[in-house]
């Protein structure tokens, strides 16, 4: 049997599993990383009250949406800021009413990056590894969860800023709204901004940001890659529920299936990663959402979901 890469429960730690278990084994990497999230938030060390501050949740019809709410301070992902983003995207996760999460901002910045305040002399190396490894575990889980995760971008996003947009799944954003990395400009290249840029735009065009500190217009960032739409201001709101609302309309667990293969083998070499993906589909046939889907087709009717990952008995 061949082995496979197929998913990471932190970026040092790759799993490999064979194709036979692959379904079931996507569903432990997701499910482990929803404890691990749970044991972090309980044992954060931001009060809950600052936390509650700094980001506003609401959630309806599964659809959950997290507004950056610290305007001026430009939405800076500070420590506190990020404990509080991680807190949100991870509470009830796995949930079957939650289906789509949009990440969203007041003020005219979406978000100015790392407050640099926290990254002085003062704070010291082991205070600053600390932020960057909060951040970046905060950045693998938007991909990590079991459910679809949307930017909504009415500004500028910045540094980290546009590290976040780049690792949602999907961003809308408005034609005024512009992208950098400036982190050059201030003797801190973007290193790891560079990670999730790098991975959603052309290797010159990230170099470019990443050298210059430019901002990329609304329109340079969805020719390249960075957003999937652009959309007028006042169309913005319209724009993003259109796309959550039909998310709503299909599996759960079907999501949750096609999200995590798709980021497990966009790395691999070709023919390994249809080797993956051929599996997967294979899996969810037998999915009892599988099924019904391609029933509710031929029977020209809505399909009545489950979302779960259960099979026929």
């Amino acid at each position: 049997m061949i082995q496979s890469c197929i998913l990471y429960h932190n970026i040092h730690d790759v799993v490999y599993i064979d194709d036979s278990m692959l379904t079931r084994r996507i569903l432990q990497v997701l499910a482990t990383r929803a404890v691990q999230a749970a044991c972090k938030r309980q044992f954060s060390q931001t009060p809950r009250s600052l936390r509650e501050q700094l980001t506003q949740t609401t959630q309806e019809n599964g659809i959950r949406t997290i507004c950056l709410n610290n305007p001026k301070k430009r939405n800076a992902l500070s420590l506190a800021m990020l404990h509080a983003l991680e807190d949100d995207l991870t509470t009830d996760d796995y949930e079957e009413d939650l289906r789509v999460i949009i990440i969203t901002h007041t003020g005219p910045v979406f978000s100015a990056g790392h407050d640099l305040k926290e990254l002085t002399p003062k704070e010291g190396r082991r205070y600053h590894q600390k932020v960057f490894d909060t951040c970046t575990e905060v950045m693998t889980l938007v991909q990590d969860l079991p459910v679809p995760v949307i930017a909504k971008v009415n500004g500028l996003a910045t540094a980290a800023g546009c590290q976040l947009v780049a690792s949602c799944d999907m961003a809308v954003a408005t034609d005024t709204s512009r992208f950098a990395t400036p982190g050059v400009n201030v003797g801190l290249f973007c290193s790891t901004p560079a990670v999730a840029v790098g991975r959603s735009v052309p290797r010159k065009v990230a170099l470019e940001m990443l050298f210059t500190g430019e901002p990329i217009s609304a329109q340079d960032a969805l020719l390249h890659g960075l957003v999937s739409k652009v959309v007028p201001e006042e169309k913005l709101d319209e724009e993003t529920m259109k796309i959550a609302n039909k998310i709503c309309q299909t599996s759960r667990s079907v999501t949750a299936l096609g999200k995590a293969t798709f980021y497990a083998q966009m790395n691999l070499e070709r023919r390994k990663a249809y080797k993956i993906a051929g599996g997967v589909m294979v899996d969810n046939l037998s999915l009892n959402d599988g099924i019904e889907g391609i029933r509710a087709f031929i029977d020209k009717r809505k399909p009545e979901w489950t979302h779960t990952m259960d099979k026929p008995e």
